[in-house]
């Protein structure tokens, strides 16, 4: 396994090595091109997952 990161660019749409934007322009890191490839599917993923667990906590309340 390589020790190398991989960061998805918000501004340029693009994955780019640890030498890249600033990091609050970033998503990441991430262990392969591939995965950071998808950091925006997997941030909504886990979007989704925290508002789903936020519904169900809400529906405990009740």
């Amino acid at each position: 396994m390589s020790d190398e990161q991989w960061f998805y660019c918000l501004n340029h749409h693009t994955v780019e090595p640890a030498e890249g934007c600033r990091a609050a322009d970033r998503l990441g890191p991430y262990p392969d091109k591939e995965t950071a490839a998808r950091a925006l599917e997997i941030a909504r993923e886990r979007t989704e997952a925290a508002d789903r667990y936020d519904r169900e906590w809400d529906e405990q309340e009740e």
